[in-house]
């Protein structure tokens, strides 16, 4: 198998893999890397935790080589201001050894203080749409130095309706440029999109089968009559804090998001995270930190954490709510067994959501076990407001799990240590960097 260091990678971005404990690319990056060196466009398909940020990020920064000029010579584009800082996070860690300025701007903070930032000179700039726009229409950001355009979760930026904001980039930077699409699925859209960005001589890159579970995540569902029977049930799975050890709880709606808080806050308060999009910025930042710090054990969120949030050796996804679309299912558990760790997705599947779970067996051309509830599990005949228009009088019983239901096992199949995190974006920082 191949290693970091066949593919000939700059010793500065070598060094500080290895530091990290890298030292074999994922399939996405070994071949992804040659395409991106040789200049061409290229559109690159793989599922969630397959390492895409790096895939790019290593060549680009290699490209970049090194501090020079004023304006940005690379832009990365990503939907949500929690990917900026996590893809801001990957840079620090690959140019621990370079001397290379990157900014990441967002919407919902002072633009005064990103603004700083951009003019003290930048080489990569890291943006959501809607703020690049704002700033490039202010006359803060110049693009006329950019060579090369990254597109991360294209996906994602079309399903948040990211699209004229994503023509106007495009349009404003220099005709002659590279551009790199990225993305989990592929789709008409998606594949409309390459064809009217990138270039007729664009390289397609797919490493895995469409909807396809990450490799190593062992998937149980459990039949729950209820909302309240779920916060029951949810309590007494986290009460086992040794099998639950790092746990990500996805909601459908943010009113659930907050009732499982307020429910659990009792129990452990100190262990909670919540985040979504109603939450304040700040508020939605210091969240997700503590979560990836492990300071708290449990984070409660919305489908805003599914995409591209890597949070090292979560231990659990508990899919509270079964998304609407079936493809959320897999950008959710894949936020555990990452880096060819083992990680288990659990699911809560009410009567109403029964047909959508079928139709994510069906995306995923698998058939997913079925638990026995607990004995002690209370069942609530409460029903909250937006359950009272359903069918009633609905008759639970507890099931006999398939498979014989165990799922406390794991493999032992991780060898590579935890990624460090170094992230300085103060002046001081940069000023030391250099």
């Amino acid at each position: 198998m191949m290693k970091f260091n066949d593919l000939n990678i700059s010793k500065p971005i070598l060094m500080a893999l290895e530091d990290a404990g890298f030292d074999r690319p994922t399939p996405i990056q070994e071949q992804a890397f040659f395409v991106i060196r040789s200049g061409k466009d290229m559109m690159g398909i793989a599922q969630t935790g397959t390492g895409k940020t790096l895939a790019y990020l290593i060549p680009l920064l290699m490209k970049l080589h090194y501090a020079q000029g004023n304006y940005p010579r690379a832009i990365v584009i990503v939907p949500t201001r929690e990917l900026v800082i996590q893809v801001c996070e990957s840079i620090e860690l690959l140019t621990e050894f370079m001397d290379i300025r990157c900014v990441g701007i967002y919407g919902g903070t002072n633009i005064r203080t990103q603004q700083s930032a951009v003019y003290d000179g930048i080489d990569l700039l890291v943006a959501t749409p809607g703020r690049f726009m704002d700033m490039y229409m202010n006359g803060i950001i110049r693009t006329n130095q950019v060579k090369i355009v990254v597109v991360d979760e294209a996906d994602r930026l079309m399903d948040m309706g990211f699209m004229p904001q994503l023509r106007s980039i495009l349009e404003v930077v220099p005709e002659k440029h590279q551009t790199l699409l990225f993305s989990a699925t592929f789709s008409a859209t998606i594949d409309e999109i390459a064809r009217k960005f990138l270039s007729p001589d664009f390289i397609r890159i797919e490493t895995t089968i469409q909807a396809t579970p990450v490799k190593f995540v062992s998937q149980f569902r459990y039949d729950v009559p209820n909302i309240l029977t779920k916060i029951n049930l949810l309590k007494l799975l986290l009460a086992n804090k040794k099998e639950y050890r790092r746990v990500i709880v996805f909601t459908e709606t943010k009113k659930n998001a907050d009732r499982i808080v307020d429910k659990l806050a009792d129990y452990w308060a100190g262990e909670l995270s919540v985040l979504h999009s109603n939450k304040a910025q700040n508020s939605r930042l210091n969240a997700l930190r503590a979560f990836k710090n492990g300071i708290t054990r449990i984070m409660v969120s919305s489908d805003v954490a599914a995409r591209g949030i890597d949070v090292q050796d979560v231990s659990h996804v508990i899919n509270f709510d079964i998304p609407l679309i079936p493809e959320e299912y897999v950008h959710r558990i894949g936020r555990t067994a990452r880096a060819g760790k083992a990680g288990i997705a659990i699911s809560f599947v009410s009567e109403k959501e029964k047909t959508r779970f079928d139709e994510i067996e069906a995306l995923i051309s698998q058939h997913i076990g079925i638990l026995e509830l607990p004995e002690n599990l209370e069942i609530s005949e409460l029903l909250m407001d937006e359950e009272k228009v359903q069918t009633a009088n609905i008759v639970y019983q507890r099931s006999k799990p398939i498979g014989g239901g165990a799922f406390h096992q794991r493999s032992a199949k991780n060898s590579k240590k935890p990624q460090k995190v170094r992230l300085d974006r103060t002046k001081e920082g940069r000023r030391k960097k250099r």
